[in-house]
């Protein structure tokens, strides 16, 4: 039986579902294990975000007007970042996760914020996270969240393995973001023409690939403040370029 906005709610349900999942087998890992397996889940999340934005970049080179594409993306990434760090984004994400762990009662997981913050930008940015509320409401096809579910799930689960309970709460965005798309679909559909796409998931593939460089390599990329470009590289679709 289908109704508005089960995309979300299986996507959601699969994250809490692979966080329980994690933190159960975080019981058997030592600290050593859980270090490494934290690089190999970046290395994994450097692979999916270079993956696609790969994908995206040769998308737009099949456009017309492709330089002028792909620099107002540079565009868009400098004036995301420019308004991330006015507004601090990533101050307002650590502070969200800093009232969790009080309320929870794990001020002593060092790791809680870096958890949560790494995997709720992981499962939040992307196409899938996007059009999967979209199509979930204006078609009633809530494949491409199922399809998410399955692979936020199996991330989710091996995030938590190595960073502990925070990224259990990730959830919290993700319904969030995602019943807040599916519930403004029909205002929002005009706007997300296949250019639109196109941009949105080229930088968010890119940003997904600094989550994974700040989980591997240990990098103070604040990828929480680069998140308006976003907005800006959807708005550069629509600059007249003929």
């Amino acid at each position: 039986m289908y109704f508005l906005g089960i995309g979300t709610v299986v996507n959601c349900g699969a994250v809490v579902l692979g966080g329980v999942l994690g933190l159960l087998l975080r019981r058997v890992l030592n600290t050593r294990i859980c270090d490494t397996v934290t690089q190999a889940m970046g290395l994994a999340v450097v692979f999916i975000g270079a993956a696609g934005a790969l994908a995206r970049f040769q998308d737009l080179r099949n456009t017309p007007h492709e330089t002028t594409h792909i620099l107002l993306m540079v565009l868009s990434l400098a004036l995301g970042a420019a308004v991330g760090e006015a507004i601090n984004i990533q101050n307002l994400t650590e502070r969200f996760g800093a009232f969790l762990r009080r309320k929870v009662k794990s001020e002593k997981d060092p790791q809680f914020l870096e958890g949560f913050v790494s995997a709720s930008l992981t499962i939040c940015v992307g196409a899938m996270a996007v059009m999967g509320p979209l199509l979930d409401a204006l078609q009633k096809d809530p494949s491409t969240l199922y399809t998410k579910a399955v692979l936020d799930l199996v991330i989710i689960l091996v995030m938590a393995a190595a960073m502990g309970k925070g990224v259990v709460f990730s959830a919290l965005p993700l319904v969030a973001l995602q019943g807040s798309l599916t519930l403004l679909a029909h205002w929002i559909e005009p706007l997300l023409t296949e250019l639109a796409v196109t941009n949105i998931s080229f930088v968010g593939s890119m940003l997904i690939f600094c989550v994974g460089l700040n989980l591997m390599v240990k990098t103070k990329i604040r990828v929480a403040n680069l998140l308006p470009a976003l907005l800006f590289t959807a708005a550069s679709s629509f600059i007249p370029l003929s």
